[in-house]
């Protein structure tokens, strides 16, 4: 009697385990979806996919419009294709891309992992926030801090889809980093008001948790996109507020709102950035160098480890931040 094996499991295809030559027949998560036309006005497929291990680009040529109408970002899609090193950078040349169901796939198996721990990260960002010497402001941020939903919210989201934090809980680790610095650097800079700043830490990319869908990470929800993260995070601070008229049985001074509503427009740092306004207080010029400090070597690091040329003293050129990246010879 014959002897019945069993097949033999799927190994999956890992985004960073993808090497040049490669070939490609595997599901991952679909990011980002463009159709574009080249010289001859023929249109192909340049896309962005990921797993947990990292993101990686596929081109596919010579499709319709019709052909990929139907596939969407934050879709399941199956690639099939090659790896090739195109300018340092791997890529997938793909033969076909196609929707896959959703349906028996966790979608958390193909977000980046967070590097800490949630619970921990949120119980250090809450003390560090109630240790905030303006009572008004300690109280404002109390009425955020016992809201269970934003709580939740909170521990879920990103701070970006790509550039920097870009995992669940991301956006955690970003305001309690920045939390830190600021009062790790609060004896060195006097007349830079630190409760002001902190809640300027706190609720500056707030608007976050609902700007980007919590369950799908690589999209951006309606209200995220017809009017932004800047703009809810106001919104959210005037719920606040009335909250704590009720609360507490008083107002909110109103010039520490109008500063804290400030530091939220203008943090970006550049009009150009998307700063409704410029820094125009020691708070918020403070602000936008914390967030830009702590945004930047996040993503410098990110960039560093996720290189799958692993012998390389350099990352490939990176359009998104204009440079590549020296990351010299490990162990040295």
């Amino acid at each position: 009697m014959a002897t019945m094996t069993k097949p033999a499991a799927h190994v999956r295809q890992r985004v960073a385990d993808l090497r040049d030559g490669d070939s490609v027949d595997e599901v991952y998560l679909l990011v980002d979806k463009q159709l574009r036309a080249n010289r001859n006005a023929n249109l192909y497929l340049l896309a962005q996919v990921r797993d947990g291990s990292g993101t990686i680009s596929v081109l596919m040529w010579n499709v319709t419009e019709g052909q990929l109408s139907h596939i969407q970002a934050g879709d399941f899609v199956r690639v099939r294709g090659k790896v090739q090193l195109y300018q340092g950078n791997l890529q997938v040349i793909a033969s076909r891309v196609e929707k896959v169901d959703a349906a028996g796939r966790d979608r958390s198996e193909f977000e980046p992992r967070p590097s800490t721990d949630v619970e921990q990260r949120f119980e250090q960002l809450r003390a560090l926030l109630l240790a905030i010497e303006d009572v008004d402001v300690r109280d404002l941020l109390r009425c955020f801090l016992d809201d269970e939903w934003l709580v939740v919210r909170l521990k879920q989201a990103v701070a970006g889809v790509r550039a920097h934090h870009a995992y669940p809980g991301g956006l955690l680790d970003h305001v309690t980093n920045m939390a830190d610095a600021a009062t790790r650097l609060k004896d060195l800079y006097p007349t830079v008001d630190h409760s002001l700043l902190m809640a300027g830490v706190f609720l500056h990319d707030l608007g976050k948790v609902r700007e980007i869908d919590p369950s799908n990470t690589s999209i951006y929800t309606d209200e995220g996109q017809l009017i932004g993260h800047v703009v809810i995070g106001i919104e959210m601070l005037n719920e606040a507020v009335a909250t704590f008229r009720n609360r507490f049985g008083r107002e909110f001074p109103a010039e520490k709102l109008l500063r804290i509503k400030h530091m939220i427009l203008s943090h970006h740092g550049r009009l150009e950035f998307g700063s409704p306004k410029l820094p125009m207080t020691p708070e918020a010029i403070a602000l936008h160098h914390l967030d830009n400090l702590d945004a930047k070597v996040n993503e410098f690091s990110t960039v560093i480890a996720s290189d799958p040329n692993s012998q390389a003293r350099w990352t490939p050129f990176i359009p998104r931040i204009d440079r590549k990246l020296f990351k010299g010879t490990s162990g040295e």
